[in-house]
C-alpha cells in the first residue's frame, strides 16, 4: 500500500477530497492529513509517505517551498499539486523540483484519481527498476570478488593487457593507481596444506596490508598473489609481511615463504609476476621461509654463471679412510661454494648427486645399492640445506663405518704381530722386516708406522723391551742362570756379552749385579 499525506489550509477540501476517493481501489492508503507546509513537513519527517497531495497557496509555508525543502532531503516522494491560479509561473517552478502533475482548483474526484493513477504507476515501474538494479548489484557483488580474481590471473599470464585494458577493469573494479607504481607479492607455502591455507593467507594479508594498498588479490595454482600500491620503505614492507608469516604460522603451524618483486608500472605486471617465481626458486639457497626480493637473484656481471668445477678425489680418499674431520669441513666447503654459484635449483642438484654416488661408493659394497636407491628422494628436497643435511648424514656413517673396520683391522694386524713376537722372542731374527715379509706379507714401512700408532713405541723398541722383562723375571725364578743362557733364550744368540750390554741400559745393571740386588 503506498501512504498518502493531503495537506490544504482548507478543512472542506481535504474532507471532500478524504472522503471522495476510493483509496483501496488504488492501492493507497490516506496516511494523514496536514493544514500547512510546516505541519505536513513534520508528518513526513515521522512518517515518511510517498505521496503528497498539496494546496500551493497556505499560510506558514505554502505548497511551492514544502516541495522544495522535501526534495532537498526526500527526491523519491511524488508530490500532486493543487491551484486555485492558472499562471504558468507555479507550474514551472514546481516542475523543477520533479513535480509532474499540477491540477487546478476545483478539480473533481475523476481529475484526482487519474492523477493519482498515473503517480502509482509511475511508482510501480520505478519500483521494479529499483528492485531489478538491486538484484543486479547483489549478483554483482556476488561475482565482482571471483571477476577480479580472475582478472588478476589473466593480467599476469596474458601478454596481451595494455594500459588501456587496465584503464577499462581499473573502472569497473573502482581501482584506481593513476601514476603510482605497484608490486607484486607471491605466498608460497611450505609442507603439507590444504587449499584452505591459501585463503587464510590470502586474507591475512589483506587485513596486515589494508585494503588502500591491496589493489587485487587472487590464488593461482599453489600460491597466493597480491597486487599492492608500491610500500616506501623496504623495512616498512619486510615488518609487514613477516608479520603475515607470524600470524599465519601462529594458527595453523606452517610457514610460508615470500617472492617480493621490484616496484613498476601495471602494465609491467606480467614480468614482476615471472620475476617472483623466479625468487621463489632461489628459496633452494635462503631456505623454506624466507622473505626474497630481486636484489637476492641479480648478480652483476663479475657473478657471471661460470662452471662449477670441483676435484672429488681427495673428498673420497679421506671418505674411504674414515677422516670424518677431513670429510665434514670439506662437505661444507662443497656446499659453500655450490651456495654462492647461485645457479637453478635443478642444475644444482645435478652437482650434488654424482658427488653422493662417489662418496656412497667408498662404503661396504652390500650397502652401496641402499644407499644409491635414496637418490630419488633428492627431488623432495626444496633447500641446500635439506640436500647438505642429507648428504653429509649419509658421508657421516659411511666414513665412521671404514673408520671403525680401519681400526678394528689394524688391531687385528697388531696382534698377529704381539702373537709373532711372543712365539720368537727367542729368535735373534726377529725383527720388522722379518715379521712383515714372512709372516705378514705386508710393507714393513707401513706395518711399523702402523705399529708405532697403536702401541704408542717402534718395534724394535717394544721387542727389546719385552726382551729384558722376560729375562728380569727368568733370573728372579731361577737365580743361578747363566749369562750365555739368558743371552741364547731371548734372542741374543751366541752374544752374552752384547746381551748384557743391552741388559744394563735397561735395567741399570749387569746380569751378574741384577742377580745379588735384594
Amino acid at each position: 500500500m503506498y501512504k498518502v499525506l493531503l495537506v490544504d489550509d482548507e478543512r472542506i477540501i481535504v474532507e471532500g477530497i478524504s472522503r471522495t476517493v476510493n483509496w483501496n481501489a488504488y492501492e493507497a492508503e490516506l496516511a494523514g492529513t496536514a493544514r500547512n507546509g510546516l505541519e505536513a513537513l513534520a508528518f513526513i519527517e515521522s512518517h515518511m509517505p510517498d505521496i503528497v497531495i498539496s494546496d500551493i497557496k497556505m499560510p506558514g509555508m505554502n505548497g511551492l517551498q514544502l516541495v522544495e525543502k522535501v526534495y532537498e532531503n526526500y527526491p523519491h516522494i511524488v508530490f500532486i499539486l493543487l491551484s486555485g491560479f492558472s499562471e504558468f509561473d507555479y507550474a514551472r517552478t514546481a516542475m523543477q523540483f520533479g513535480v509532474k502533475h499540477y491540477l487546478l482548483k476545483p478539480c473533481n474526484e475523476n481529475t484526482i484519481t487519474d492523477a493519482l493513477t498515473e503517480v502509482i504507476t509511475e511508482l510501480r515501474k520505478q519500483q521494479t527498476q529499483e528492485s531489478f538494479m538491486l538484484h543486479i548489484q547483489k549478483e554483482l557483488s556476488k561475482v565482482l570478488p571471483h571477476a577480479k580474481e580472475q582478472f588478476l590471473k589473466e593480467l599476469v599470464t596474458n601478454k596481451t593487457y595494455g594500459q588501456r585494458d587496465w584503464d577499462d577493469y581499473g573502472n569497473l573494479f573502482h581501482i584506481t593507481v593513476d601514476n603510482e607504481k605497484v608490486q607484486l607479492i607471491l605466498f608460497q607455502i611450505e609442507g603439507v596444506f590444504e587449499f584452505e591455507h591459501l585463503f587464510a593467507v590470502k586474507n591475512i594479508a589483506q587485513d596486515v596490508l589494508g585494503k588502500p594498498t591491496v589493489l587485487l588479490s587472487t590464488t593461482i595454482g599453489k600460491h597466493v598473489l597480491l597486487l599492492i600500491k608500491e610500500i616506501n620503505g623496504t623495512d616498512v614492507l619486510f615488518a609487514q609481511l613477516n608479520e603475515i608469516k607470524q600470524t599465519f604460522s601462529s594458527y595453523y603451524k606452517l610457514d610460508a615463504t615470500v617472492a617480493v618483486s621490484n616496484p613498476g608500472q601495471i602494465i609491467d605486471a606480467r614480468k614482476m609476476y615471472r620475476d617472483t617465481l623466479e625468487c621463489l626458486n632461489y628459496q633452494f639457497y635462503l631456505g623454506e621461509g624466507s622473505i626474497i626480493t630481486q636484489k637476492d637473484v641479480e648478480r652483476g656481471d663479475d657473478n657471471a654463471l661460470k662452471p662449477f668445477i670441483y676435484d672429488e678425489e681427495p673428498l673420497c680418499m679421506h671418505v674411504k679412510s674414515g677422516d670424518w674431520a677431513f670429510v665434514q669441513h670439506e662437505l661444507q666447503n662443497y656446499f659453500d661454494m655450490l651456495a654462492d654459484s647461485r645457479m637453478d635449483m635443478h642444475l644444482s642438484k645435478s652437482y650434488v648427486i654424482p658427488l653422493y654416488i662417489s662418496v656412497v661408493r667408498q662404503g661396504k659394497p652390500e650397502e652401496i645399492n641402499e644407499y644409491l636407491t635414496k637418490i630419488a628422494g633428492f627431488d623432495q628436497f626444496t633447500t641446500l640445506k635439506t640436500t647438505q643435511q642429507f648428504v653429509t648424514e649419509c658421508a657421516q656413517q659411511i666414513c665412521l663405518n671404514n673408520f671403525h673396520t680401519h681400526t678394528n683391522k689394524h688391531s687385528a694386524i697388531i696382534q698377529k704381530m704381539i702373537q709373532v713376537i711372543e712365539a720368537h722372542i727367542s729368535n735373534p731374527d726377529l725383527s720388522l722386516n722379518w715379521v712383515a715379509s714372512e709372516i705378514l706379507y705386508m710393507n714393513a714401512d707401513y706395518v711399523g708406522k702402523l705399529f708405532k700408532k697403536e702401541m704408542g713405541e717402534k718395534f724394535s723398541n717394544y721387542v727389546v723391551r719385552l726382551r729384558m722383562e722376560r729375562a728380569m723375571e727368568e733370573i728372579e725364578k731361577t737365580g743361578d742362570v747363566k749369562v750365555f743362557e739368558l743371552a741364547e733364550k731371548f734372542g741374543f744368540g751366541d752374544n752374552p756379552q752384547y746381551f748384557s750390554q743391552v741388559f744394563k741400559k735397561h735395567t741399570g745393571f749387569t746380569p751378574s749385579e741384577f742377580k745379588r740386588s735384594p
